[in-house]
Formats: C-alpha cells, sequence, structure tokens
C-alpha cells in the first residue's frame, strides 16, 4: 500500500481513501497503484460486502497529477504512453467496475477529468451538494476526454456531450437529475450519509449482490459499453499526437489544464 491511500474499517464496510489532499487529490502512479491494490484486498476479504470510495479533504480529485506527467512522461513514444495509460488508467479503472462487490463513490467538492472517470467506475454516487463534476480537457489539453469514455453511458448522449464540449462545470444536483449521481446529500453529513448507504447494501446476502452486480454489468456489455470504451482509448491516443497535445504538452502540462476548484 501507499501514504497516498487509506483505509477504514465500518463493519462490513470498507472505506477507500484518496489521501493527497494539499494535492486536491490528484491521481499520481503511486496513489493509483495503491488505489488498485486497495481494490484487490477489499475483493479477497469475505468480510467485507460493500466498498466506499471517497477523497480526503475538501476535494474527491483534480484529476491526473499533470506535474508527475510532465516530469516523467512527456518525452514517452507512442508506445510507452500506450503501455502506462493501458496499464494505469484504462485497466486499473475497469478492475474497479468489474468489483466483485457494490462500490459507492462519495463526492465531496471537485470530481474533475480522472476524478470523474474514476468515480463513475462505481455502482453508485453520493455527493454533496456543493459537489461538481468537469472534464475539460478537450479545451485545455487538447486531448479526446479522458482514457474512458464513460460519460454517454452515466449521462446520456446529449448531455455528455454538452459537458465535454462546452468543458463546463456539472453540478451535483444536474447530475443527479441526469441519473448519474444517486443522491445529493448536505455537505456535512457526507460521510455519514453514505455510511448508511452502505450498511443498507451491505445487509443483502452478499452472492445475490454479486450476481445481480454481474447481471447488470453484463446489460450495458451487451449493448456496447466496454467495446466503445476499447474504442475511445484508441481514439484518445491518436489524440496525444495532435498539435493542441503538443503545444499543451512543451508549454507545460500542468500549467495547461484549467483551474475548476
Amino acid at each position: 500500500m501507499t501514504d497516498f491511500i487509506r483505509t477504514e474499517r465500518h463493519d462490513a464496510v470498507l472505506r477507500i481513501v484518496l489521501n493527497r489532499p494539499e494535492a486536491r487529490n490528484a491521481q499520481n502512479r503511486e496513489m493509483l497503484a495503491g488505489l488498485d491494490a486497495a481494490f484487490a484486498a477489499a475483493a479477497d476479504d469475505d468480510s467485507v460486502r460493500v466498498v466506499i470510495l471517497a477523497g480526503a479533504g475538501a476535494h474527491f480529485s483534480a484529476g491526473h497529477d499533470l506535474k508527475q506527467a510532465q516530469a516523467e512522461r512527456a518525452d514517452f513514444t507512442v508506445e510507452q504512453r500506450w503501455d502506462f495509460e493501458s496499464r494505469y488508467y484504462y485497466d486499473y479503472c475497469l478492475r474497479i467496475f468489474d468489483h466483485p462487490k457494490p462500490v459507492i463513490a462519495e463526492i465531496r467538492g471537485a470530481c474533475i477529468a480522472a476524478g470523474f472517470m474514476v468515480a463513475n467506475m462505481c455502482d453508485l454516487i453520493v455527493a454533496s451538494e456543493t459537489a461538481f463534476f468537469a472534464d475539460p480537457v478537450c479545451h485545455s489539453l487538447g486531448a479526446a476526454a479522458v482514457e474512458v469514455l464513460v460519460h454517454p453511458w452515466v449521462l446520456g448522449s446529449r448531455k455528455a456531450r454538452e459537458f465535454l464540449y462546452t468543458g463546463s462545470r456539472l453540478s451535483a444536483q444536474a447530475a443527479e437529475a441526469a441519473g448519474m449521481v444517486n443522491r445529493v446529500v448536505p455537505d456535512t453529513e457526507l460521510e455519514t450519509r453514505t455510511l448508511e448507504f452502505a450498511a443498507r447494501i451491505a445487509a443483502a446476502p452478499p452472492f445475490a449482490l454479486r450476481l445481480v452486480k454481474r447481471s447488470i454489468n453484463r446489460t450495458l456489455d451487451a449493448q456496447g459499453f466496454r467495446t466503445a470504451l476499447a474504442a475511445h482509448f484508441d481514439t484518445h491516443q491518436l489524440s496525444h499526437v495532435g498539435e493542441a497535445f503538443r503545444a499543451a504538452r512543451d508549454s507545460g502540462l500542468a500549467g495547461s489544464i484549467r483551474r475548476e476548484t
């Protein structure tokens, strides 16, 4: 495990917390590896029935750590970028989607780009009243959204187009109206209400939950979910050789992303 991930046990509920509050929980490589390990451990622990994914501090996640990306991967070849993003972004996300136990995203503050991507791999989302979502990378980085294009599946195609084409924020209330967020709760009650929600789910027989989750995931796959995500990942890689992304990279990735928080 890594210092960038911490876990808390609440009876049959495991709370996994992104733990870089000073960096608005920007996802560096170490955090993502720790997150994957924490989910794997939860899958193997029969006493864990439900997982909550939360962020320490004021924000869920500001997305990828672009300072680390600039320092370590700015000069990656196409092959190197493909391998890195396949593992740390695409595969790790799909493992959350495929996790055998229900996963609830607990969203406070900003949930941006890769934060949006990770949160929407979860089965359910509970958001605080002042939480917001954004994926501004078409505008700021010249990239074709994030690596896992879950947006049209959770927002519908019209709202997803508006969200990505404009790069604007989506409030918790608008996300709930679109069907992406399950519950919006007062900021001060977010953790308590999410734990209560998780405990209610944990009261169901775990094998039944596992099977019904599997069936719902298969329903999405029958509609082309995984095929569409894989196709977009290829497109996303192509956008990295475009002139807009090259200009953003050369001027410094960390300075290109719009300050949404």
